[in-house]
């Protein structure tokens, strides 16, 4: 079709939003923050071993390269013109662990995902080497404890226990990062002339960074034994890293010469897509996982309630750093994929919400969904899911309501900590991510609070900021990140609809069942941790 009977909508931005279950790419009119297409594909999760999580990196990449011709198809059936795209932004899973060799392009190992446990004794061996085997010690310079989770303990398994790595450091060949640097390196140009680099919230989720000096720190290295020169370049969120280029194999190269120029951690981006600029405003994403971040502004905040310390974002070179606390829970939408596929009660995802609205109550049932320990605000690798209160009266309807009402419950967890750590109670809570759909979950959840729920009516917030980072990078500037210019959002609200008494009787018997869930595993994960094997992760975040 000739360009000049294309829409001219203005300048476009496309965003990747690679998940820990999907990748898709959507491409947001830069003026008006309008969704205008997108593509998603499906990531197969693997689990060779019980508490392992490994994805294939060549099929991420692949995944985005078909997201991306996809999507651009079907803007060009809607009459769009493709060559309005003027920047690209990245968001990504945080934390999970890629090693590849520089002079193939290849990957030396599959992804190690942000949720395996294999870790757990490289975390103990560590844990010997610290004065008091205090798991905190390193939190004053990273924000994080040492636990399974982030992208250090990956690095040194991978290390110790792959020879090809071994061998490719030795060579000078191996290159350490996270999914987004796995692919702007991979989509500008990989073993010829690919970028080599991270940002500042994906680097602050390793390990291995200094929030407050914002370069690799040479002495948490030294800690891990991780050699610095296998690691990537840290830059802020918001500038141009390189120009996407054709994928011969693939035959992709619809956008190619477009700048990539955003990239944030998926949390980060989601921040940044609710407009949570502002010191103490806060947004919590339900995903594989539940992830509830609060903006502290300029200023890094210590929690003393078990959240963590992690940079929000650094939108352009010379813009100053962000912090965030996070509250950060490993098993969300999880629990409903595990209800469908290891329980069989669901055939769909969606199912969980009729089941639970026609229980309308758990029936004095608990489900605590540890399945990887639990994370925020106890660090607690021991723990493990259990169902309790179980009486010949409970049926699948009540354990589906359990269920929603675990992920409530968690957030309420984290919502406290937040409270007591910031010292002005939250009044409402921005929410997003792909369980937002869920009209039982959501009112649930504003009953546990016991404060409104507000929902975008828009709820691709992730893809929005990394789109609204690439948008307002300096040399492509067409997204104002000025309060002014900002897109009003429309949102839905849910109010609370019981008394405080009975939301606090409730959540002092879920945490009851928390207590009971605890020291169930002993160091030996491989033999005793709950197999992971079919559980299959739903989430459009981390």
């Amino acid at each position: 079709m000739a360009a000049s009977n294309r829409m001219m909508l203005g300048p476009l931005v496309g965003s990747i939003d690679q998940g820990t279950s999907s990748t898709r790419f959507l491409v947001f009119n830069a003026k008006t923050s309008e969704l205008l297409s997108h593509h998603q594909v499906e990531i197969v999760q693997k689990f060779p071993k019980e508490g392992w999580v490994e994805q294939d990196p060549k099929e991420i990449l692949n995944s985005v390269h078909e997201c991306v011709e996809k999507t651009c198809e079907k803007l060009q059936q809607l009459n769009i013109d493709i060559t309005n795209i003027k920047a690209i932004g990245v968001s990504n899973q945080r934390e999970t662990t890629v090693v590849w060799d520089k002079t193939t392009g290849e990957p030396l190992y599959n992804a190690i995902v942000w949720l395996d446990l294999r870790t757990q004794a490289t975390v103990d061996r560590l844990l010997k080497k610290i004065p008091g085997k205090n798991k905190s010690f390193f939190k004053f310079r990273t924000g994080l404890p040492l636990s399974t989770y982030f992208s250090a303990v990956k690095l040194r398994w991978l290390l110790d226990n792959v020879e090809e790595i071994k061998q490719a450091v030795g060579d000078g060949r191996a290159m350490f990062g996270t999914i987004d640097s796995w692919l702007i390196w991979s989509l500008t140009g990989g073993k010829n002339g690919g970028v080599h680099c991270t940002d500042v919230t994906n680097a602050s989720r390793t390990m291995l960074f200094n929030i407050h000096s914002l370069e690799w720190d040479p002495e948490l290295c030294q800690f891990f034994d991780i050699p610095m020169e296998i690691l990537p370049k840290v830059r802020s969120s918001s500038e141009i890293y390189g120009l996407m280029k054709i994928c011969p194999s693939l035959k992709s190269g619809a956008l190619t010469g477009v700048p990539i120029s955003g990239c944030l951690g998926d949390q980060s981006a989601a921040l940044v897509g609710q407009m949570c600029f502002q010191d103490g405003q806060a947004k919590n994403t339900y995903g594989t996982g539940c992830f509830l971040l609060c903006n502290t502004g300029q200023k890094s905040v210590f929690s003393e309630h078990g959240l963590l310390t992690t940079i929000a974002y650094k939108l352009g070179r010379d813009k100053p750093v962000c912090y965030a606390l996070e509250g950060s829970v490993a098993i969300a939408g999880a629990v409903v994929r595990w209800l469908r596929d290891n329980l069989g009660i669901l055939k769909t995802s969606q199912e969980v919400e009729k089941l639970a609205a026609e229980a309308g109550t758990s029936y004095g049932c608990y489900f605590v969904p540890a399945f990887s320990g639990l994370y925020a605000p106890y660090w607690e690798p021991s723990a493990r899911g259990i169902i309790c209160g179980l009486t010949q009266f409970t049926n699948k309807n009540h354990i589906a309501f359990a269920a929603l009402e675990a992920v409530c419950f968690q957030t309420r967890e984290l919502l406290d900590a937040i409270n007591k750590d910031c010292g002005v109670p939250l009044n409402q809570l921005q929410v997003d991510g792909g369980m937002t759909n869920n009209k039982v979950l959501m009112q649930l959840q504003s009953d546990i609070l016991c404060i409104p729920v507000v929902k975008p009516s828009m709820p691709e917030t992730t893809a929005l900021g990394a789109a609204m980072a690439a948008g307002a990078a300096e040399g492509v500037g067409i997204w104002s990140l000025n309060p002014g210019d900002l897109t009003a959002v429309t949102c839905e609200r849910f109010e609370p609809q019981i008394n405080p008494e009975e939301s606090e009787f409730r959540f002092a018997r879920w945490k009851k069942a928390v207590m009971k869930s605890m020291d169930w595993v002993t160091s030996d994960i491989s033999s005793n941790v709950i197999s992971l094997v079919g559980l299959r992760i739903e989430s459009t975040e981390d």
